[in-house]
């Protein structure tokens, strides 16, 4: 482009046309030398574009940052407060209290103590200030199993749970209450209006370079029959939104019927063991 300028302006100059027609070699030598003389300072001026340039796109991806940043912050803070409403409403608090009482009536202490003990790391869990966007999955695991313990006092035998989770899929990184939602929404609609048990399956594996979630239920699922669920709630689609802020098109929540009854969450990501912020920073 230096060249190209310099040939332009070159060819323009009323002064060129004192030089003889007849010497070609002359006028090229010129233009050859102005080039050359003007390189330096195109290239200066390219080099202050290119540099004002990349500033300025650093100084976009950085506000950029910030605001998604400010995003996820107020989206775990909203997914905390949601988990929290979950736990500590009326008709769960009440239940998991009677529970309580009919085994201290019982004599059965030592019971009575280990279901205030999970009530107690349960709202532990939630009421903690933490501003980790992503915990590992055994740390959400775990806080699942408390929520699906109380739930169980609840339900007694009417409500199973199994886990089908790879040891080497327990050091992924997953969003900071990912699950709990969803396992909530499998309960509420796989578990509440049966009266015949109900099987609710956690699982986890490695699939390449991806992580696969999925919460399953044997309950009345999908289909348009007496019974079976509506369409997925508010927590789902909370949940659709979260995935979607911290990893984009990379990962996916998908929602079918199980095989032969029952519905399957499945929830795939991105496989990755460093935070988001490191991540970032590399």
């Amino acid at each position: 482009m230096s060249f190209v300028h310099t040939g332009t302006r070159f060819a323009l100059q009323p002064a060129l046309r004192q030089l003889p027609a007849s010497d070609p070699h002359s006028q090229w030598d010129v233009l050859l030398s102005l080039g050359m003389l003007e390189l330096p300072v195109h290239l200066f001026i390219y080099w202050a574009i290119l540099g004002g340039t990349i500033l300025l796109q650093y100084y976009r991806r950085l506000q950029e940052q910030k605001l998604t940043a400010t995003r996820l912050s107020a989206q775990l803070a909203d997914a905390k407060m949601q988990a929290l409403r979950m736990q500590l409403n009326p008709h769960f608090l009440f239940n998991a209290l009677n529970s309580i009482a009919m085994l201290v009536r019982r004599a059965e202490r030592e019971a009575a103590v280990d279901t205030l003990e999970a009530l107690s790391d349960l709202l532990r869990y939630v009421l903690d200030d933490s501003s980790q966007q992503e915990v590992s999955l055994r740390r959400e695991l775990e806080f699942v199993k408390r929520y699906l313990a109380m739930e169980k006092i609840r339900f007694q035998n009417r409500l199973e749970v199994r886990t089908e989770v790879e040891t080497n899929a327990l050091d992924a990184l997953v969003p900071n209450l990912i699950l709990q939602p969803i396992v909530e929404n499998a309960i509420r609609h796989g578990v509440e209006n049966r009266a015949s048990p109900t099987t609710v399956t956690l699982g986890a594996s490695v699939d390449g370079e991806a992580l696969r979630l999925w919460i399953r239920d044997d309950g009345p699922g999908f289909r348009g029959t007496a019974g079976a669920r509506g369409s997925p709630g508010v927590g789902i689609s909370n949940t659709r939104r979260r995935l979607a802020q911290l990893y984009g098109d990379t990962a996916s929540l998908d929602i079918q019927n199980a095989s032969p009854s029952g519905a399957i969450v499945t929830i795939c990501l991105p496989l990755h063991t460093a935070p988001l912020a490191e991540r970032e920073e590399q």
